[in-house]
């Protein structure tokens, strides 16, 4: 965690002083790792595309480049503003446990040491969220899945769970909820009220810890399949696009901005969506004297993580399009906020 020398308007606009204070900074992402998969046929999965005998003819040398490239990605989020990158990253569209330990071991990653949170999902892909966090600034309290109960005309909707955790933050209590909600399958409106589910059940764990720390510092993050602007994000986690709007039950919701812009994290038929998203609580939102705060966010679309020609120029620089393999990235841009502290 770096110690930086900023001008404090530069920090908070309200203070118009050219003093120059100090402060820590730490950096928090999320990443949609599209189809990490191992290339082992799991029994009860439904992953044999990501087989070598599959369509995909996903054997070691394609699993491995994989690797190597999100862990790439990784190794270069957050360096702009702290040397150590992110201290900690959620992940989702991850098979299971061992394919993090692969991530967390590839050389552009390796020194910084991540530990893993995981649960399997119930997901009938197979696909899962995951935690990864640096010990050296993080520390593990708690963890658990919050499955999610969702009936669709009496048959059960398995989907992947929310990974809860709790810990201190360079030794300030934080807590992070890891999304991957409900896809809009089936069409935006009819798929509303799965992702509305999601944000449902993330709210009431919110409001329990509130009740118990109104100045909790929370943060919701992941690919929720929603804009900022739908239902999910503004009404049932009541994520608010203005700072200066946020009341003390409510979220600040930076990635807003990007939107109303037309930059978006993921892109389909010539249309962009912000489907990956950082909120953070009132606590963490609003400038504190003592502890960590919200400073900015971002979302981590470099030229080298974009497709580079054809029909989809411009689009995130994907690993397969149908079962022909490009060799990219993932189909998701990753995002981050980060926090400061003065010191």
């Amino acid at each position: 965690m770096r110690h930086i020398p900023l001008l404090v308007f530069m920090v908070f606009s309200t203070f118009l002083s050219a003093q120059e204070q100090q402060y820590k900074i730490g950096a928090i992402g999320f990443y949609n790792f599209e189809n990490l998969f191992d290339t082992l046929d799991t029994e009860n999965v439904r992953d044999s595309e990501f087989t070598p005998n599959g369509k995909k003819a996903y054997g070691g040398t394609i699993y491995r480049e994989k690797l190597d490239h999100l862990s790439d990605v990784v190794s270069r989020m957050g360096k702009e503003m702290t040397p150590d990158g992110l201290a900690i990253l959620g992940v989702c569209e991850v098979e299971n446990r061992s394919v993090l330990e692969d991530f967390i071991k590839m050389p552009a990653v390796a020194d910084r040491n991540y530990q893993i949170v995981h649960y399997d999902s119930p997901d009938k892909r197979g696909i899962d969220v995951g935690l990864l966090y640096n010990p050296k600034y993080f520390t593990l309290k708690h963890s658990e899945p919050l499955l999610l109960d969702i009936q669709d005309k009496g048959d059960t909707v398995f989907t992947r769970d929310i990974l809860f955790v709790s810990g201190e933050f360079d030794g300030e209590p934080l807590h992070v909820f890891v999304n991957h909600w409900p896809s809009r399958s089936g069409g935006e409106k009819r798929s509303a009220w799965r992702r509305n589910a999601a944000a449902q059940r993330v709210r009431g764990v919110i409001d329990s810890l509130l009740a118990a720390d109104a100045d909790a510092k929370i943060v919701v993050m992941g690919d929720l399949n929603d804009d900022p602007d739908n239902d999910s994000c503004k009404k049932y986690i009541n994520a608010q696009r203005k700072l200066n709007k946020v009341k003390k039950d409510q979220f600040f919701n930076p990635m807003w901005d990007y939107y109303v812009k037309g930059i978006g994290t993921t892109a389909w038929r010539d249309a962009w969506s912000l489907f990956d998203q950082i909120h953070v609580s009132y606590a963490l939102a609003n400038k504190d004297d003592d502890g960590y705060f919200f400073y900015k966010a971002s979302i981590f679309n470099k030229k080298f993580l974009r497709q580079r020609s054809g029909a989809f120029k411009g689009y995130p620089f994907r690993t397969f399009v149908g079962d022909n393999y490009l060799g990219g990235y993932s189909d998701h841009f990753p995002v981050m906020v980060y926090l400061v502290k003065p010191i």
